[in-house]
Parts: structure tokens; sequence; C-alpha cells
């Protein structure tokens, strides 16, 4: 794509882009913020609501009721990405459903269902982290660069 960029198009060329463009249905960007709005809010306010049951109800303090509550939405995003639900609201909400932790558990579990063909160790196991493998090796290198700073600075401030 980079290089059309510097590449000097043919008039039939530049013909066919102004086609394209013409053509091309314009995205409604404000609508798909909104409802990408409202899905991640939903999701995090439902995440809220969890910690705060596993608070009131199960004696859990505000840093132990952070698993629990993790657990369940990654539980109930790859039940509804098994059962086709969290697709239909991924197409409707966009990034709202992909920022919070369900759309990392739907990113694992539809790599999972689109390769049980294959068997469960080479398809299910074997892609399961293939899209949200990125995301694990990145976390880790940037905890890790994080993790190294602070203690560069510990030992900078005890001297």
């Amino acid at each position: 794509m980079s290089n059309m960029k510097n590449k000097k198009l043919t008039t039939t060329q530049l013909q066919y882009n102004q086609l394209v463009t013409s053509i091309e249905p314009k995205r409604p960007i404000l609508t798909n913020c909104i409802r990408a709005f409202l899905i991640g809010g939903l999701i995090c306010t439902i995440g809220q609501f969890l910690q705060w049951a596993f608070i009131t109800y199960f004696n859990f303090d505000e840093k132990s009721s952070v698993g629990p509550t993790s657990l369940v939405l990654i539980f109930t995003a790859a039940l509804l990405t098994g059962l086709g639900v969290y697709d239909h609201l991924a197409q409707w909400a966009g990034a709202g459903s992909a920022v919070p932790i369900t759309g990392f558990a739907n990113s694992i579990a539809s790599a999972s269902i689109e390769h049980k063909s294959e068997g469960f160790v080479l398809g299910v196991a074997g892609n399961m982290f293939q899209l949200a493998g990125a995301i694990i090796v990145y976390g880790v290198f940037s905890a890790f660069v994080v993790a190294t700073i602070k203690l560069i600075i510990t030992w900078l401030g005890a001297m």
C-alpha cells in the first residue's frame, strides 16, 4: 500500500480510484463510536456488578475479587462465542466488544472453534493462541520492561 503512494498512477487507475471512492458506502463513524461505547460500558458495568457481588455475598476483599470476576467474564464470553452469540454482538458493537477481557476470550475461543476439525492437539491447542499470541508476547515483554525500569529506579533510590 505504501508503494502505491510513491508510484505514478495511470489515467485509468486514477479514474478507477475515483469511481471506487464515489461508490463506496460511507462508514457511520459516530454511530459506531456510540455502539462501541455502549457495549464496552455495559461489559464493564457487568464486571463491576460481579465484583460487587463477590465482595458483598462471598466475602472477598477488593483485591481478591478481581480473579473470580475476570474468570466469570472470560467463561461467559467463551460460552457465548461457542453458542455463536458473541460474534453477532461483536459485529454490532465493534471495538466495544473487542477491547475488554471478553474480546480476548472471544479471540481464543473462536480460533479454537475454527480449527477443531484438525483435532484437539494440532487444531484446538495449536491454534488457540493464534490471534491472542501477539497480545501475550507484547504483554509479557511490556511487563518485563516496566519491572526492569522499576527495579532500576528502586536501585537508584537506595543509593
